[in-house]
Order: structure tokens, then sequence, then C-alpha cells
């Protein structure tokens, strides 16, 4: 089980036109604007990379708003691991376990996962906040997470997770998130 101490969210290369191309990309921000609430409110580190942002543009503005008050991370390797400042970042904030939203699943989520799984990190990859533009290469990308050793959840069952008990002090206002 995860609990809130000891975790991160990491939310990578939500950007530009390629984010509007995703496969049901009307659930898949929303899922991921509800993680991110989710994480702020209860106290969850955040770590935001992108992908060459000079040349795909920058979050998409319905991610980006969530955000502020954070810096996102440059890299130019598919996986966030392959990033100097992004594993110094990492190791700031040493989670056991990382909870990973972003795009696309069988490129860049794919790798930042098998990278974080080598680090020794327990990975849960929220499918529901995760995507692809093709919806076959999601299902792979998720497939293989798995197989790598990575756990394959939802927004709600996540969060649901973390809260642990009804009566935990933010139980009702992250509730209210999940629609």
């Amino acid at each position: 089980m995860i609990t809130v101490n000891n975790t991160a969210l990491l939310v990578v290369d939500i950007q530009g036109k390629l984010a509007t191309l995703m496969h049901d990309k009307t659930a898949f921000f929303s899922q991921t604007r509800v993680m991110i609430q989710a994480a702020k409110l209860l106290q969850i580190p955040i770590i935001w990379v992108e992908q060459v942002p000079d040349k795909l543009g920058s979050t998409a503005p319905e991610i980006a708003e969530l955000l502020t008050g954070y810096t996102p991370l440059s890299k130019s390797t598919f996986s966030c691991c392959g990033n100097a400042q992004f594993l110094q970042k990492l190791e700031s904030v040493n989670p056991d376990t990382v909870l990973i939203t972003g795009i696309e699943a069988h490129i860049c989520v794919y790798q930042t996962t098998v990278g974080l799984l080598r680090l020794g990190k327990r990975v849960h990859v929220i499918a529901d906040a995760t995507a692809s533009r093709i919806d076959a290469n999601k299902r792979i990308g998720l497939q293989r997470m798995q197989n790598e050793g990575a756990v394959i959840s939802s927004v709600e069952m996540c969060l649901f997770e973390l809260l642990q008990s009804a009566e935990h002090e933010h139980f009702r206002k992250v509730s209210k998130l999940i629609q």
C-alpha cells in the first residue's frame, strides 16, 4: 500500500500540440488535473518535467495552471532518469514511491518507469492519467511497465489508497475532486 509519506508525483511532458493529440485527451487531462490537485492537498511533492520545451512547447495551460509555484525541469532524454537535474530533484525529494502521470505512455513514461525501477523506487503508473496518441501504444506501454515491475493503478484507486480512511483530514476535499 502506498502512503502519503515518502511518495512523489511525477508529471511528464504534457506539452504543446502533442498533448492535444492524445487519445481520449479530455479524460486524460481531467484525471491528471485530479492527481495534481490531490497531491497538493495531501502535500505530496510534485516533480514536473518537459521534453525539449523550446521545440515541443510548454505544458498545456490546463495542467500548467495547477503547477503555479513549481518549476518544470527541461530534458532531452526520453527517460527522466537520463537527466542530471531530474536525478538531483529526485534525490532531494527522496521518495520510496513515485506516482507517474504524463505522455507518451509507451515512450517517456515507459522509459522513466524502467529507470526509476532500476534506481530501486516503487513505481505506480496512473493509467487514466497517462496517454499516448494511439490507444494500442498506451496499452502496450502499460503492459511493458507492469512486466518490468511497476504497479498499474488509477486515479481513484491511488487516491483512496493514499487516504486509507474516510477519517483522513482531507477525505472530503479529495472525494470532491473525483467525479
